[in-house]
This record gives C-alpha cells, sequence and structure tokens, in this order.
C-alpha cells in the first residue's frame, strides 16, 4: 500500500516574513499536500499572530503549481455552508482544482464561543454537523439550492459554475465518533483522525495502534451499513497527537518506522507539522527536510 506525506503549516507568520516561502518550499520537498489550521485562533497561539485559512490557501495557490491545499479541519464554529461553499468554489477555481476539504464538528475552544455563543455541547456539535456536511455537499454540486433545517437554511442559493473538481471538491472527514464516521462514510473521500485523545499523556504506541485500528474497524462497519468499500476513503492521519508526539520528527529512521506502522493499520496519508520553535511542534528544519525528501522512497521498499 502506498503511503502519502503531507504537511501542515500552521498560519501565524506574515505572508512576506516567511509564509509564502514555507508554502512553496512545501512543494519544493514534494509534499502531497499542504494543510493549514482553520481556526479565528487556537491554544498557545491565541495571543499572537494568527491568519485566516481561505486567505491564506488562496495566497498559496497563487504561489505554487503542483502542491494539494487544504484546511485541516473546518468546522461549523463560525462557517455556515451558503458562505463557506461560495469560498471553496472560488478557491477550487483560483488552485487549478487542487482543493480538499478538511471538515470536522468542531470543538470547545476559542472558536467555540469567539462569536458571542455560549459552547455547544457535544449532542450539538453533532446535531449541527449532522446538518452542516450534508447541506454543503448538496451546495458544492447542484446550481441552486434550498434547504430549512433546524440550524441551517438556504433559499435559492446560487453557486455556478461549481467546483473545477467533478462532482466536487474531495472532502476529508475528521471524526471518530459513530455519528461523524456515518457521516464520512456517506460524504467523504477521505476520513481523518488524529488518535484517541485519551493517550496522548500516558498511552503506549501500542495501545495507540490498538485504537487506531478499533477506529478504521469502525469506519470500515459504517460503510459497510450503507454498502459503500471501505477501500474507496483514504484514511489520513494528523500526527502529533498520538503518545509518540513528535519523536518520528528525531531522524528519517525513527519517521520510516513511525509511517510504516501505520501503513500497516491502513493509513494512506500522513500529516507532519511544519516545524515551529518554542512550541508543541518544535523540530530540527534540516532533519524535517531529509524526512520529507528521503522517507517516501524508503517506504516504498
Amino acid at each position: 500500500m502506498s503511503l502519502r506525506l503531507s504537511t501542515v503549516i500552521l498560519p501565524y507568520r506574515r505572508w512576506q516574513d516567511g509564509g509564502r516561502s514555507t508554502w512553496t518550499r512545501a512543494e519544493q520537498l514534494g509534499f502531497h499536500t499542504a494543510y493549514t489550521y482553520d481556526h479565528l485562533s487556537w491554544r498557545s497561539f491565541r495571543d499572537g499572530p494568527w491568519f485566516g485559512a481561505v486567505p491564506t490557501l488562496t495566497a498559496a495557490a497563487a504561489v505554487t503549481g503542483r502542491l494539494r491545499l487544504g484546511t485541516l479541519v473546518t468546522s461549523p464554529n463560525f462557517r455556515h455552508p451558503v458562505t463557506l461553499a461560495k469560498e471553496l468554489i472560488s478557491l477550487d477555481d483560483i488552485s487549478g482544482g487542487r482543493i480538499t476539504l478538511g471538515i470536522g464538528a468542531g470543538g470547545t475552544g476559542f472558536d467555540a464561543t469567539a462569536l458571542g455563543q455560549e459552547p455547544w455541547t457535544p449532542r450539538e456539535r453533532g446535531d449541527r454537523f449532522g446538518e452542516f456536511l450534508p447541506l454543503l455537499d448538496r451546495l458544492l454540486t447542484e446550481d441552486a439550492v434550498s434547504y430549512e433545517g433546524d440550524f441551517y437554511s438556504a433559499h435559492e442559493a446560487r453557486n455556478i459554475p461549481g467546483c473545477v473538481q467533478r462532482p466536487r471538491l474531495p472532502f476529508a472527514v475528521a471524526a471518530t465518533g459513530p455519528r461523524g464516521l456515518r457521516l464520512a462514510a456517506r460524504h467523504g473521500q477521505a476520513w481523518v483522525t488524529t488518535g484517541d485523545p485519551k493517550l496522548f499523556e500516558n498511552g503506549t504506541s501500542e495501545q495507540s495502534d490498538r485504537a487506531l485500528r478499533e477506529q478504521g474497524d469502525r469506519l470500515a462497519d459504517a460503510c459497510a451499513a450503507i454498502g459503500r468499500e471501505v477501500s474507496e476513503l483514504d484514511r489520513v492521519l494528523l500526527t502529533g497527537f498520538t503518545p509518540e508526539r513528535s519523536r518520528p520528527l528525531e531522524s528519517v529512521d525513527a519517521f520510516v518506522d513511525f509511517a510504516g506502522r501505520h501503513r500497516d493499520l491502513g493509513f494512506t496519508e500522513l500529516v507532519v507539522h511544519w516545524p515551529i520553535a518554542d512550541s508543541d511542534f518544535t523540530a530540527d528544519e534540516k532533519i524535517f527536510e531529509r524526512i520529507a525528501m528521503e522517507a517516501p522512497a524508503q517506504l516504498k521498499e
């Protein structure tokens, strides 16, 4: 099974002060996709610079030609399907059809309260995502959409000419629970996970592997329930949140061992964070670049 290597570039640098050069370097290094987080702010970066995902990806599309681009992930926390669809169609056009939408149900961080609302409960996040994703699917594939739901509405929303990618740009659906996995099975072209968050602090690699295998099995069950082959979905692991944390980026050998193990678990794409000094994503940039250039060939052997 082939394994693609992608990266996620956090949008914390001004475009003319390292932002642009990072995206172009990602293409030079041969990454399959470069994603960015779609937050209003995030964790320890909350009191520092942080830029919008869609403008950042638009700029990245203008300075790259082969690299796929995407969000990892967008959520309903501060977005509406109608306006998001218009932005995605525009972005897919500007990039020449190189956009992947990573999308999930959202969480309880800064995004959940920045618009002045109370944080949604897990059930409400699930309910909203259950409306948001199917409506977005329709908006990206139909010229005109009207819909009236419990949380979202659309009235003759026009989205002509639609996406460059047909029938629409791919969805990479982040999910671990039953409802989210059912949405991934029905609407996704890929499934995204970070592993089991309960294992991050004190878990072992063996426990993490077992949890990821079980998540994959539940995805397969969700696909089987609607008559879909699970092999139709790519499986994406956003690294850095399993018990190994950043250790796979300490050497090429360490990464190849980590990647080979997860390829054997059925993953088709691993996403590594672009190094950021003095953060949870600290890594040696020279080793990081060696991994990008050397590991894919070793994983084919």
